[in-house]
């Protein structure tokens, strides 16, 4: 009898001992880690307000590669929110929202995990650093609400590594993800017409007749050899009774430091059709080549200048379309809207595209 009251009160105790800790600790955390990237403000800030690159730097994804994803709401902004499940136990099912953005300064998520806690939060502070303000400094904050749940105030002990280590950890993935992301200002294309800026666009099925070419890389020898190559293009199209279905298109494969390698030509159509047009087999002559191309979705801008400034704007378009997860497929093109010879001036029209997944 004794021993047992003994054992009594050492478990009376034990309790009173961990009301009383338990009561002390905090009922809430938060935590703060910072990373510096050299990107710009607008790549940064459109990488993190949209969740569907968080598979590519989050460490979610480094514990359980086979994580199922699914993406609601719009693309980016406040609603935008991605759904995970995980065969492993310790990840379960959760969910990252976001619910608050200002552009260029910070992305707020709701979380949501099997981890004890409410009022999960995870939020970016973004702040321009560096010389010249060239960097961009990310702060990422974790707050995380106990209340009077005295096991998850007990938890809250061991946050600091687990959600700490997790937040070094992705801040070090992202930066190495953003560096791969070209470092061009891509805003810059739409500011006086946001019509003109990088936007998604559904390509058709299209007949395409086109000679590659690959000339020094000087003005005068790349025009020249267009206006040659066209020609070809032409003369096929009239000996087939085909017609121009859009502008003269260039499409790029390498522009070297010295060489400039590339196909120009001209999507077709049978003479009297509209849009894109049917499938033909046309009869080639010369260097002309024939592609029927597959419908697929493209990232695209406009462009008004020189066509030197070209592999500057395909970076930018390319840049866009990986801060919001889309993966660059094939070789970047552009539809010279005004020919040739108007692409070689200040005043030429340009439509850059880039295949994407």
């Amino acid at each position: 009898m004794t021993r047992l009251l003994e054992i009594l009160i050492s478990l009376a105790i034990v309790a009173a001992l961990f009301l009383i800790v338990g009561v002390a600790l905090p009922s809430s955390r938060h935590l703060s880690e910072k990373v510096e990237t050299n990107r710009k403000m607008t790549i940064v800030y459109d990488t993190l307000n949209t969740p569907r690159r968080l598979k590519d730097w989050n460490p979610l994804a480094l514990r359980d590669p086979q994580m199922q994803w699914e993406y609601s709401g719009p693309e980016s902004g406040v609603g935008a929110r991605v759904d995970y499940t995980s065969t492993n136990e310790k990840l379960g099912r959760g969910s990252w929202e976001i619910v608050a953005s200002e552009p260029g300064r910070r992305v707020e998520y709701a979380l949501a995990n099997p981890q004890r806690g409410h009022d999960k939060k995870m939020t970016f502070l973004l702040k321009p650093t560096g010389r010249n303000n060239r960097n961009v400094e990310i702060t990422q904050e974790y707050d995380v609400q106990y209340g009077w749940d005295l096991l998850g105030r007990y938890a809250g002990l061991y946050v600091s590594s687990h959600v700490g280590d997790d937040m070094k950890l992705g801040l070090n993935r992202l930066a190495n993800m953003l560096a791969g992301v070209p470092n061009y200002d891509y805003a810059l294309l739409g500011r006086d017409d946001p019509a003109k800026g990088p936007r998604l666009v559904e390509m058709p099925a299209e007949n395409f007749l086109f000679v590659a070419s690959a000339v020094r890389r000087d003005n005068f020898e790349v025009q020249k050899a267009m206006q040659n190559n066209l020609q070809w293009v032409r003369k096929v199209m009239d000996a087939n009774g085909l017609e121009a279905a859009g502008p003269v298109r260039v499409v790029t494969t390498e522009f070297g430091s010295e060489t400039y390698s590339f196909d120009i030509g001209i999507p077709v159509r049978k003479k009297g059709e509209t849009g894109a047009g049917s499938a033909v087999s046309p009869k080639l002559e010369g260097p002309v080549e024939f592609a029927r191309t597959e419908p697929a979705r493209a990232a695209v801008a406009s462009f008004t200048g020189h066509m030197a400034n070209l592999p500057s704007v395909r970076d930018a378009v390319r840049a866009w379309a990986l801060t919001r997860g889309y993966e660059t497929v094939g070789r970047p093109f552009e539809a010279w809207k005004g020919g040739v010879d108007a692409g070689f001036s200040e005043t030429g029209e340009f439509d850059v595209y880039w295949y994407v997944k």
